[in-house]
């Protein structure tokens, strides 16, 4: 309304929606103008369509859904007043309504918004483009966000926010407390645990009646670790969504350049690791010390230890870009760790990641929730080897949770045990703790020889019938324990018909003996159903 060829206009309804941006000009005098409209056009007309009563209201309620900017009426070449009824409906929608009170050259105001438009656009590149040279600059200088953020201010003008999982939050310029505290509840609602795949990069959230935040999430890995916001009461402008996508690249790449040097930083974790494996520490106070944590005076710590194999199924990889593939994934699993609170020491030993957690033992759902966490950072991490790295794939297992770290040893041996149980019997797969591993912990355990014999004892005779004749009696067998000795359910997870079936178990009997399904045969018959299955994919 400022421009110099609307000193000759009023605005005459809709006040409340000045605010409204406007990105187009358009000259419509046509009544059904939908397909013809875009978010923000502010529309010129000379009134025409007010002299049809019964389509001048849906003419201008297809102005306000289509969300127009507003609308210009020319008085003296069609119309010389606007009816009430549109006024108020104008009024209604906060949608302003100009009025010309004599006629005007369209190609004037269209001329002088468009030039006005594109300048301002032309400048806001030359402005993003200066941003970004001088981001660039200050990522290759130091690696300290809050520089960043006093740029992203400067241009701006707003109050800025960064929350992070992985560091302390920063805001500039600083704040109250409270508010600090209120920001950073309202990231970790909307942007935290928000899903990626699903949602777009910038979230608009409101703080209070008066205040809004442009929060873009900070993404490495596939992982949201912190948020970049811009603080409003204001509409933002266009700029600011491109400003956080400059920024938020630009704490990425810090945040993982420092995550590097810490690996390199910790790499002597690997010598105290080494040392609980091999069982040369038997000191509880000082392997608790070594690990960083602080002597309890009261309450214990639980520790879990755990392995995360890296196999690699494309066989044209070369030996870098494994190594860059590994130290991705080290750099992740150690992130994760930190923005869940565990603290914990990681080892790569060849194609095996060792990791050791802790955690304070509060509540008597310490050892659920810590399990819960590490099988959701196992997930995310599979995740990421899945999509990101070619033909990688992640086998993890952990041990029993013990409250001395000195015994983590037995951990990581319940460790390996987990992997290959859950490799070699593709039910149990995926299985993350040994805890859950039931009776295969028996069956692990027992030296190979024997379960062999154990399983001859009790199946041999069946698996030679199968050979001979391929009556698939053994996999019949499997199907009627799995259903609980039902032969409807059997007969249909194996797709035969009944009468198939009952000829199968008449047989089954016949080999087996009359008391196959007596409790102390049917329990060795199906730890020898188990050990087979275990031994034939482990071979």
């Amino acid at each position: 309304m400022n421009r110099p060829i609307f000193k000759r206009a009023h605005i005459a309804a809709g006040e409340k929606g000045l605010h409204r941006q406007v990105g187009w000009v358009h000259v419509l005098e046509i009544t059904k103008i939908s397909p013809y409209l875009s978010r923000g056009d502010l529309i010129l007309s000379t009134g025409l369509w007010l002299k049809f009563e019964q389509e001048r209201k849906e003419y201008l309620l297809q102005l306000i859904q289509s969300e127009a900017a507003g609308l210009c009426v020319e008085f003296g070449t069609s119309i010389d007043h606007i009816p009430a009824d549109i006024l108020e409906l104008a009024d209604e929608h906060g949608f302003p309504i100009i009025v010309f009170d004599k006629p005007v050259r369209f190609v004037e105001i269209t001329q002088d918004i468009h030039s006005y438009l594109i300048n301002r656009q032309h400048q806001l590149l030359k402005d993003l483009e200066n941003y970004s040279r001088k981001i660039q600059q200050l990522t290759l200088q130091s690696t300290d966000v809050s520089s960043i953020l006093r740029l992203l201010h400067e241009y701006s003008s707003q109050q800025v926010a960064y929350i992070s999982t992985l560091e302390h939050n920063q805001f500039y310029p600083s704040i109250e407390p409270e508010v600090a505290a209120a920001i950073s509840e309202l990231y970790a609602h909307e942007v935290e645990h928000r899903s990626l795949g699903s949602q777009e990069s910038n979230i608009h959230a409101a703080l209070d009646e008066d205040t809004t935040i442009l929060f873009q999430p900070v993404v490495i890995f596939g992982q949201v670790f912190s948020g970049v916001g811009i603080v409003t009461r204001e509409q933002p402008t266009e700029a600011a969504p491109l400003l956080l996508d400059y920024t938020v690249k630009a704490v990425a790449t810090l945040l993982l350049r420092t995550q590097f040097l810490e690996e390199k930083m910790l790499r002597n974790q690997n010598g105290i690791l080494q040392d609980l494996l091999s069982n040369r520490i038997h000191n509880e106070e000082q392997a608790q010390t070594s690990m960083g944590l602080r002597l309890l005076v009261k309450g214990q710590y639980l520790f879990i230890g755990g392995v995360m194999e890296i196999e690699h199924r494309s066989k044209n990889v070369a030996e870098e870009r494994k190594e860059a593939g590994h130290q991705d994934i080290m750099v992740l699993l150690r992130s994760l760790l930190k923005k869940n609170n565990v603290p914990h020491l990681v080892m790569m030993k060849m194609n095996q990641i060792h990791v050791l957690c802790a955690k304070e033992s509060i509540t008597k759902d310490t050892e659920r929730n810590l399990m819960l966490t590490l099988q959701t950072i196992t997930a995310d991490i599979s995740r990421f080897a899945t999509h990101q790295l070619e033909g990688v794939m992640i086998h993890a297992g952990f041990g029993k949770a013990r409250s001395k770290m000195i015994e983590s040893s037995r951990s990581f041996e319940e460790a390996y045990q987990v992997i290959e149980v859950s490799r070699s019997v593709p039910q149990m797969n995926p299985c993350l703790f040994y805890d859950r591993l039931g009776v295969y912990q028996l069956l692990k355990a027992a030296p190979n020889e024997f379960l062999k014999s154990f399983v001859q004892d009790h199946l041999g005779a069946l698996i030679q019938y199968d050979e001979k004749h391929e009556l698939q009696l053994l996999s019949t067998l499997q199907a009627y324990m799995n259903a609980f000795g039902s032969k409807l359910e059997t007969a249909k997870s194996l797709y035969i018909h009944r009468q198939t079936l009952y000829n199968r178990l008449d047989k089954l009997e016949e080999i087996l003996g009359e008391d196959w399904l007596q409790p102390h045969r049917r329990t060795s018959i199906e730890m020898a159903l188990l050990a087979h299955d275990m031994l034939q994919h482990s071979r």
